[in-house]
């Protein structure tokens, strides 16, 4: 419990350091502020020849020299997230991949976005998703708090990616920033739904993949919706700001990946737990509790049940590609 409690406050305090940091961060390139130029301009021009004569520039110096320091200073503490970053992408892939009875997908998912969230990634893992004793794996993740985060994880590595990638490339051909938005929209949805929830989940969503996708669509579109709607924002405002963000080989460009993947987790949190409560979908869970491909035809007879109050055929199997008497909600399943 001890350690527990010191992981929450690691992660409070990591939240307030991002959100003091921010502000910080657009304003690098924030042009210096000369007061006194409209009277100079109101001025004759004996007088503005006399009064420049006694101008202090050493003082304009200082306040433009300013600058590059708060540059160093914003570099010095990117280094330091990333180098945490490393270190905690290697801790969970390390738990994930070799103690962690999580689906393929989901560990996956953790150490993507820990890649992009760092040392909060971990800590999320750990406080969530770390199994905390041999076989206790499925208990410990029954909360919906922990189902609505493996949710919120599934969404975010996938869309978050598609999102990052586009920038990227975006950044790279130099187009304009509503272009830039648009081909992130896009394509950042299309990597979540097509790969991330669809390619990996066909088996947990009755084996074709067609079907998978669309028995995704509608969960996929609610969630990516909420997670563009944190990272645009941060992305636009920050890197109009501050065009040395705007390089994909700048530390400030993955900076700003940073932050705006972590609100848009924030944002995307309540939404997906709005639709792991109602049953379009799913959260963490196990092999030996779900079977092969993360869904058994138990569980998937239940969640029929419980969203849509119809009781399944008992043939019914997981793997038909036409489900007529299933309600359109079940059809809208996704992980």
């Amino acid at each position: 419990m001890r350690s527990k409690l010191t992981l929450w406050i690691i992660l409070f305090a990591a939240t307030i350091a991002l959100v003091f940091l921010t502000p910080k961060l657009a304003a690098t390139q924030s042009l210096p502020s000369f007061p006194d130029t409209h009277r100079l301009i109101a001025q004759s021009p004996s007088q503005t020849d006399s009064s420049m004569s006694g101008m202090n520039m050493p003082r304009m110096t200082q306040s433009t020299t300013s600058q590059p320091q708060t540059d160093r200073l914003i570099d010095q503490i990117l280094l330091v997230w990333f180098g945490l970053t490393a270190i905690a992408v290697l801790y969970v892939a390390w738990d994930a991949l070799t103690r962690n009875p999580e689906l393929t997908v989901m560990k996956w998912g953790w150490i993507l976005v820990t890649l992009y969230t760092g040392v909060v990634g971990a800590a999320l893992y750990i406080l969530s998703c770390q199994e905390p004793a041999p076989a206790e794996h499925e208990e410990f993740v029954k909360p919906l708090w922990k189902q609505t985060l493996g949710s919120t994880i599934h969404c975010l590595a996938g869309d978050a990616t598609g999102i990052i990638v586009a920038a990227a490339v975006t950044a790279a051909l130099g187009l304009p920033m509503w272009l830039d938005v648009i081909s992130e929209y896009i394509f950042g949805f299309a990597f979540g739904l097509l790969i991330f929830q669809a390619l990996f989940m066909k088996d947990m969503l009755g084996g074709s993949y067609l079907q998978a996708v669309r028995r995704s669509f509608i969960p996929e579109w609610l969630s990516m919706n909420a997670v563009m709607a944190g990272m645009i924002p941060v992305m636009v405002i920050l890197m109009s700001r501050d065009m040395n963000a705007m390089e994909a080989t700048s530390l400030r460009f993955w900076g700003v990946m940073s932050l705006a993947t972590l609100v848009g987790f924030v944002v995307a949190f309540p939404v997906n737990m709005w639709l792991v409560a109602v049953g379009l979908k799913h959260g963490m869970g196990t092999v030996r509790a779900l079977g092969k491909g993360g869904h058994s035809l138990a569980v998937e007879r239940n969640q029929i049940e419980a969203t849509s109050g119809e009781m399944p055929a008992p043939n019914a199997s997981t793997h038909q590609t036409n489900e007529e008497s299933e309600d359109d909600m079940t059809d809208m399943k996704g992980m």
